[in-house]
């Protein structure tokens, strides 16, 4: 399969105002991420708030030029085409965004929140967009008798199926997924991810998933990218990233997901410090200043992207050799759920023994 997005040293800076005297200060929200997507395929945007990931989908679904590097989406270079091309370009990205509440106009009806994008960009006749928007309805799980309704009569759900419904009307190739279910009930994401998959495979689409809710993640993403203070950390399937993580601070991410099984062992890493500002980023690697393996070294050198295995990674403890998780004894805040006090015995047969009546519980 081709690649349909590759980026190399990708960024995005923004001037602001410090003050009338001040000279503007220039927030890095960007700063040389490289990558590419394969087409069909799903890449996760992975971190804390305020890591880039929002940026790097601007930048995607071409509302903002980079500052600087080169990004190619399906073989055209953004930066050497002209506007008609890249007004053509738009249709190939689409956005689902993440508050399916302020994502549609309270004013209109669902069927002309549908149409909209094909009365600006094509000279389809009403009775073909009609027909379309009841078919994209059906696609999403929704009925066409919700076609003459308003979003408040919606739920959060039904919501963000009519925000994808739009975002397919167009036929795009690439989706970009800007945390589609973070406002949603649990088993409502579980709904709303199902229909993403089976899009998908109809309709052979590119899904940037954007998300700090790493279970999800572990569910829709075939690569995963995780991003901190705007630069791109680790690189990889998403079964490396998850089984053999090699980034302290992916290490750090994945400890705090919670886990589904009360039987395994858990692993609590807390990172000390705040995140730092991108007006004024740390020297050397950006996440020294919180990290409990870093040297000299990481504070005077902004180690590059390299590859371990299969994973890219950009950390000089890795490289050099320094950080062997393998060899490391339990943390202290390691905690098997079957050493917890208070456990009710098991007899032989493998059954919970009850407790006596009267007894504390």
């Amino acid at each position: 399969m081709s690649t349909i997005i590759e980026a190399q040293d990708l960024s995005r800076f923004y001037e602001v105002s410090r003050g009338l005297f001040a000279e503007p200060a220039t927030v890095r929200a960007l700063s040389e991420a490289s990558f590419s997507v394969t087409e069909g395929t799903t890449l996760a945007v992975v971190g804390e708030s305020g890591c880039g990931k929002s940026t790097l989908a601007r930048l995607l679904t071409m509302i903002e030029p980079p500052s600087a590097g080169e990004l190619v989406i399906d073989g055209h270079k953004l930066g050497a085409a002209s506007r008609s091309e890249l007004a053509e370009l738009r249709k190939t990205v689409q956005i689902v965004f993440q508050d399916p509440y302020g994502s549609l106009n309270p004013r209109q009806k669902i069927g002309s929140i549908l149409e909209e994008p094909l009365k600006i960009n094509t000279r389809m006749p009403a009775k073909e967009r009609r027909e379309k928007a009841f078919d994209m309805l059906i696609r999403v799980g929704l009925r066409p008798e919700h076609y003459a309704r308003y979003p408040h009569m919606f739920s959060g759900g039904q919501r963000q199926r009519i925000a994808i419904a739009r975002a397919l009307m167009l036929d795009p190739k690439i989706l970009i997924l800007d945390e589609p279910v973070s406002a949603l009930d649990v088993s409502i994401q579980a709904q709303v991810l199902n229909i993403l998959a089976d899009l998908q495979e109809e309709f052979g689409l590119t899904y940037i998933f954007i998300s700090h809710d790493l279970s999800v993640v572990r569910f829709v993403a075939d690569e995963v990218m995780v991003m901190y203070l705007g630069r791109p950390v680790e690189f990889a399937a998403v079964t490396e990233v998850f089984d053999k993580p090699l980034h302290p601070y992916t290490v750090a991410l994945l400890s705090a997901t919670p886990v589904a099984d009360p039987r395994r062992t858990r692993q609590n890493i807390k990172l000390e410090g705040e995140l730092p500002s991108p007006i004024s980023p740390p020297s050397g690697c950006p996440f020294h200043p919180r990290c409990r393996y870093a040297r000299e070294k990481c504070s005077d050198v902004l180690p590059p992207m390299t590859l371990h295995g299969e994973t890219w990674v950009a950390c000089h403890g890795i490289t050099d050799g320094w950080i062997d998780y393998s060899a490391e004894p339990p943390p202290a805040s390691t905690v098997a759920v079957d050493e917890l006090p208070g456990d009710a015995p098991e007899e032989p047969g493998g059954a919970v023994k009850a407790p006596e009546p009267g007894s504390p519980v």
